[in-house]
């Protein structure tokens, strides 16, 4: 057999390997979001992930200043665009976020502490495929800024205070059923008589 040879029959092997190896994880795991990451798929993900991330991208440094402001900045974007799924103090316990695969991670562990601020950046911006965290990137310098700002945020999350998730509680998005409750407390509060509840969906209704 010639070298050239071997060499195609060797990357062959190699790609049905990976191919019988996806199939057989399709087929055990019924690429099911219910069930936990196991320890091993975890490390590997993680090191993909580190791999990926151009290596000049890890070291770039934060370019926005550590500051009162820039912290009230992230904390307030983090409440508005993160907190759904990573929880306001980062532990990502919403139900958004443990019903994720991978589940949200607890951002104040050293999983995601020890990453750079350059990969923390990187990752805000263009999201990880095959996961539950989107690219939030809008191409724009003040989109950077933000982002950045939220990775001093992020640094914070090990030491926030109740105070500071107290105020985080009043920036988060409500749902519609939240903001119609409040409407008809405000109509109840005038007195007005007009208050009607929706009707309700038939029950053949699609």
């Amino acid at each position: 057999m010639s070298r050239a040879a071997l060499v195609v029959f060797v990357l062959l092997g190699t790609l049905l390997s990976a191919v019988a190896a996806a199939l057989w994880y399709a087929r055990a795991t019924g690429l099911s979001a219910r069930a936990e990451a196991g320890a091993t798929e975890a490390q590997l993900a993680r090191a993909v992930r580190r791999w990926a991330i151009p290596p000049e991208a890890r070291v770039r440094p934060n370019p926005v200043t550590r500051s009162d402001d820039a912290l009230a900045q992230g904390r307030a974007h983090f409440a508005d665009h993160c907190a759904s799924c990573h929880a306001n103090d980062g532990s990502g316990d919403t139900e958004m976020g443990r019903n994720l695969f991978p589940k949200s991670p607890d951002m104040r562990l050293p999983v995601t502490q020890e990453l750079t601020d350059g990969e923390l950046f990187w990752i805000i911006e263009n999201g990880i495929r095959f996961t539950g965290m989107p690219a939030w990137s809008t191409g724009t310098a003040g989109g950077e800024e933000a982002s950045w700002q939220l990775v001093h945020f992020i640094r914070r999350l090990p030491d926030l205070t109740e105070s500071e998730i107290e105020e985080m509680e009043g920036l988060n998005p409500r749902s519609p059923e939240e903001i119609r409750q409040d409407i008809e407390a405000e109509r109840f509060l005038r007195g007005d008589d007009d208050v009607t509840t929706p009707s309700q969906p038939s029950a053949h209704g699609h």
